[in-house]
């Protein structure tokens, strides 16, 4: 840095176009997002284990950082030296402060404790947090605040994510009725004790169930939570006549309990997959002179099984199997498949699609 951009860097004054540091940007202001979060209220947050990437910012020093936090050139790098070797001689210190906007953490002390840990390729810090609640009327600040106070009512991971607004009730009622099930059951407790119980017993072996089955794949843009309230919804309160049948009612029974005694018999990996699988029959009629093109495309096809060029009122008999998850129809999953993987291959006149009822089949 040259003697010039050093002294406006003192005065306080921005340094001048072309001669910006290698740091790059500076940190955060913490006031700066707190302003425009409209963040005054707070809730004590104890103390925890802070990923070191999530530190954005610092509440009095956000000058003296870049945006990575390394040590600005003008500063001198004696603390930062002294405060490396002590957490390389593991040396125990005090958790240090962060101020905390949703998902961000700003340093309110120990700004070079983060840089230092940063230098040694540490992932995360212990610190005692005070969160800062946004209260502008956003969509993300009101689903932020009730997942707060989720959180603060039941003492729950940060994990439980829901995209949309009042979902969190669904929890809430969910907790409760546990909580009424244990004390029926002789087993009273405090509401976070149940909430725990809740979490470990029934919401994760279900997200489970759900990632087994790779439905966030389907729903890209829903979180696990999501998926669980919809699913445990619909199974065990709503008990809606349901377009994609009984299969999940195998393997989700309708009482939340019932799945929660169910799941204990499981290790995780034991646990089913919201999977099964469709064996369907598709007619075709086609154009003559494609008729040998169209058997060998049909099959390439990974999910057909049997291609049969037959006489009489069709052309073409194939078998195909299916795998679909349990929050969709047979009808929609072999009308996706015939739509995108055999109407489009040139020559197929028209399709007509048999699904067995009930089936025998032979070794």
């Amino acid at each position: 840095m040259s003697l010039k951009s050093k002294i406006l860097r003192l005065l306080g004054a921005r340094t001048p176009a072309g001669e910006q540091t290698t740091a790059g940007r500076d940190a955060r202001s913490f006031s700066a997002d707190q302003e425009r979060e409209a963040a005054f209220d707070t809730i004590q947050r104890g103390v925890k284990t802070v990923p070191l990437d999530r530190i954005v910012g610092s509440v009095g020093r956000y000058q003296d950082f870049d945006s990575r936090f390394r040590l600005k050139g003008y500063l001198p790098p004696e603390k930062l030296e002294r405060i490396k070797r002590a957490m390389r001689e593991g040396t125990p210190l005090p958790p240090m402060k962060l101020y905390q906007i949703k998902e961000e953490y700003y340093a309110m002390d120990g700004n070079h404790r983060i840089a230092a840990a940063k230098e040694l390729g540490h992932d995360e810090i212990r610190a005692r947090i005070v969160e800062f609640i946004p209260s502008k009327n956003t969509l993300e600040n009101v689903l932020y605040r009730e997942q707060s106070a989720f959180r603060e009512m039941f003492g729950l991971p940060d994990e439980i994510k829901l995209t949309e607004i009042g979902q969190y009730a669904q929890l809430e009622k969910q907790i409760q009725a546990h909580r009424d099930y244990l004390e029926s059951s002789g087993l009273p407790g405090t509401l976070q004790a149940a909430a725990k119980d809740w979490y470990e017993t029934i919401y994760m072996p279900l997200g489970a169930i759900v990632r087994r089955g790779r439905l966030l794949e389907v729903f890209p843009d829903r979180t696990m939570a999501d998926l669980y309230v919809y699913i445990s919804v619909h199974q065990w309160e709503d008990r809606r006549r349901r377009r994609y049948g009984i299969g999940i009612d195998k393997l989700i029974p309708g009482n939340m309990e019932a799945f929660r005694e169910k799941m204990a018999k499981f290790k995780e990996a034991d646990y089913p997959e919201m999977k099964r699988g469709i064996t369907a029959f598709i007619q075709l009629l086609v154009q003559a002179r494609k008729e040998d093109r169209i058997l060998e495309r049909l099959f390439e096809l990974d999910e057909v099984r049997e291609v049969h060029s037959v006489h009489g009122d069709i052309d073409i008999l194939v078998k195909i199997v299916l795998t679909r998850d349990l929050l969709i129809s047979d009808a929609e999953t072999i009308g996706q498949f015939v739509h995108e993987k055999i109407r489009q291959i040139s020559g197929v006149n028209s399709t007509k699609t048999l699904i067995p009822g009930f089936s025998k089949v032979k070794d």
